[in-house]
């Protein structure tokens, strides 16, 4: 079995991966809001104890940025560790056996290639857009890593040269600064959405200042030869924890609501424009997109693919296939394992 670790903002997740990809069990801990370095380290360390005995090896996904392979982590969403030596922390605790981490949109990848909706492909991107916009990419059947580990990392691709918003980056008209889940909710208010029904207005509205702030989960889709939609977040496997979310913003849509619509307009070409230049760059058979608004329908979905086409001119380009993530919430920790469990298709033998 393999401890495999998922870090986010929110929660911590653990589980053991049996070798076929199968979670045999796992456990989750809130993440520890404002807490520092040290405290956030018992509660992982807390988390991972009842499962240690099991492990054969410890693979770790967590949010970025990161130094890779190294595993030192300063996660934007977990302000407590800054340059936190979390690889090095694990391999102490565990010093029998393997520890290898990587950013945690990378996992998702890695899971979907490996378990998932792009099983099969050799090339292929696999997306998550959330707080962030991340990725994953596999050329030739193996993870591609780059020098720093961040090779995939599609958030920081321009789609909106001329006008488009400020990205947490410094530059301007990134994918992430369009499409990241509290920024589309941000511009649909800044248009004059009012989310939800009439009578839960003002509850809600009480609590946009503190969830625009922080984060909440957003977004992804399915085209390719036509849209695919559904996926595992149909079946509540991306639960959201905010009053005002990019889920509340797709369901307004699809009720009809002017600004909701404008506002998955405007997501789903920023991603159609930004898979045709990855899709053009490298060949790609399928784009795999994760995160909690696979439900969205025809309102990101139909955008999405206009985009797309029109912009995937060339005949290899126009193969590509986007589709849902297909495992839900337990991707992360799936593709965590495989870290260890898939040889060096996903990992270097050079580094051990």
């Amino acid at each position: 079995m393999i401890l495999a670790i998922d870090v986010g903002g929110t929660k911590m997740a653990a589980g053991l991966v049996a070798r076929d990809g199968t979670v045999a069990e796992s456990r989750r801990a809130a993440t520890p809001q404002g807490a520092d370095a040290e405290t956030l380290w018992r509660t992982l360390a807390g988390l991972v104890s009842p499962l240690a005995s099991a492990a054969e090896g410890v693979g770790v996904g967590c949010g970025g940025p990161l130094t890779w392979p190294g595993g030192e982590v300063s996660p934007l969403n977990i302000p407590g560790w800054r340059g936190f030596p979390l690889r090095a922390r694990l391999a102490a605790l565990f010093p029998s056996v393997p520890v290898r981490l990587h950013n945690d949109a990378v996992c998702l990848a890695v899971a979907e290639h490996w378990r998932g909706a792009g099983q099969g492909s050799g090339d292929m991107l696999g997306m998550v857009v959330s707080t962030g916009v991340g990725g994953g990419l596999i050329l030739e059947g193996r993870l591609l890593h780059g020098r720093t580990g961040n090779a995939g990392h599609i958030g920081h691709v321009v789609v909106d040269a001329a006008g488009g918003p400020r990205c947490g980056c410094g530059g301007h008209g990134c994918l992430e600064a369009v499409a990241r889940g509290p920024a589309l909710v941000a511009w649909a208010l800044e248009q004059g959405w009012e989310p939800g029904a009439a009578e839960g207005r003002a509850a809600v509205r009480g609590a946009v200042a503190r969830d625009v702030a922080m984060a909440g989960p957003v977004v992804p889709c399915g085209v390719g030869g036509g849209v695919a939609g559904g996926g595992a977040a149909l079946n509540g496997a991306y639960p959201e924890d905010r009053a005002v979310t990019a889920r509340q913003l797709a369901a307004d849509a699809r009720a009809g609501d002017p600004v909701a619509s404008r506002a998955m307009r405007r997501a789903g070409r920023a991603l159609g424009v930004a898979i045709a230049s990855a899709t053009h760059l490298c060949d790609l058979d399928v784009i795999t997109i994760g995160g909690g608004l696979s439900q969205a329908g025809e309102p990101l979905f139909g955008p999405l693919e206009q985009a797309l086409r029109e912009h995937a001119r060339m005949r290899f380009a126009r193969r590509v296939k986007v589709l849902p993530a297909a495992l839900g919430q337990e991707a992360g920790l799936i593709g965590a394992a495989a870290l260890l469990l898939a040889g060096d298709t996903y990992w270097p033998a050079r580094d051990e």
